[in-house]
């Protein structure tokens, strides 16, 4: 099984490189991002303050990208989407869209969902997702 990064996942290993203090991921994983996670990162560079800030964060961003690749929204993962929504929706227990995304990524390949350090429970409502929490950096 390999795992999608969730964007607060991603923060946390992109900042963890800008610290020189990388978080050492499982070599033996196999890791996926989802596309809009990419799109959620890409706004983070955008709206950095800084062309040279914004430079740095795309320049860390982009190595991360070169191990993972990117995982296209494709009809596969939209018919996923549409299954956790409604699941979601009929129990009353929405959870961000783009949340939704990244599960319907992980799903569609068989993965689990990497969530940052302070853990997102609210991926916990989406049947048969296995959640792994990022260790806190020593």
């Amino acid at each position: 099984m390999g795992l999608v990064i969730n964007t607060s996942a991603l923060v946390s290993i992109e900042r963890s490189i800008e610290t020189h203090q990388p978080i050492e991921l499982d070599a033996d994983e196999v890791y996926a991002l989802p596309a809009i996670v990419w799109a959620e990162a890409l706004v983070g560079v955008r709206l950095a303050p800084s062309a040279s800030r914004a430079a740095r964060r795309l320049t860390r961003l982009n190595a991360i990208r070169a191990v993972t690749g990117i995982e296209d929204f494709n009809p596969l993962v939209a018919e996923y989407y549409a299954d956790i929504f409604s699941e979601l929706s009929k129990a009353g227990h929405l959870i961000p869209q783009n949340d939704i995304a990244v599960a319907a990524t992980a799903l569609t390949l068989g993965f689990g969902v990497l969530v940052g350090p302070k853990d997102e429970a609210h991926f916990r409502r989406i049947a048969g997702l296995d959640i792994r929490v990022l260790p806190i950096p020593d």
